[in-house]
């Protein structure tokens, strides 16, 4: 592994470990609103700053905060995983091959739709939540290939119960994947179970839509 490399992944894996940080704060603040407004400094920050930032450098330059909708208590619930079809998807990425995703239930929410929950079926595993709303490529709308509302095996995880089978989905928390910032990333969009009519104007958006 060359030098270069090896400060690639050490940055990695730390903005790896400020996003579980920066999750574990907002899960600890009972106020909604406030720890909404924590993980948009937050995740600002780590944008502007970080090493391992998505952002190219030429837009880091101007960079003067992410585009996130004020927060809207009306889009959080706390979610039941309902039983679903046994499904699988994979996707291919550049440096880990095929990776694969198999659907372990689905969420009713309220006012969006069925959404399909996915678990990591490799190394790591994790729950992963994508949506593609019915704003994605409008303009000033959401990223047209979707956004994230949880993906665990990075940190982005608002809490649940485990005996009750919930899941926190509050979707003031979707955020953009790295390859709206920068195509040379591969991210996996959200798959037909994932993608809704319905529009959700909460979350982050997008100034490139």
């Amino acid at each position: 592994m060359t030098v270069d490399a090896a400060r690639t992944a050490l940055a990695t894996a730390d903005w790896r470990r400020r996003t579980f940080a920066l999750y574990e704060e907002v899960r600890a603040v009972a106020d909604p609103r406030e720890a909404h407004e924590r993980w948009r400094e937050g995740r600002d920050a780590l944008m502007a700053r970080h090493p391992a930032s998505p952002l190219l450098e030429d837009d880091r330059a101007g960079f003067a905060g992410l585009a996130v909708a004020a927060y809207d208590p009306r889009w959080r619930f706390e979610l039941p995983i309902l039983a679903a079809e046994p499904a699988r998807f994979e996707f291919a990425t550049g440096t880990d091959g095929l990776v694969p995703f198999e659907r372990i239930g689905r969420l009713e929410v309220p006012a969006v739709g069925s959404l399909d929950v996915w678990r990591l079926a490799s190394y790591g595993g994790g729950i992963f939540v994508p949506l593609r709303d019915g704003l994605a490529g409008a303009p000033g709308g959401t990223y047209g290939g979707g956004r994230y509302l949880l993906d665990t095996v990075k940190g982005a995880h608002l809490g649940g119960d485990r005996e009750r089978g919930t899941l926190v989905v509050d979707l003031n928390f979707a955020y953009n994947p790295s390859c709206a910032y920068d195509p040379a990333w591969a991210c996996p969009l959200a798959p037909a179970g994932n993608v809704v009519a319905a529009e959700v104007p909460v979350g982050e958006l997008h100034a490139g839509a």
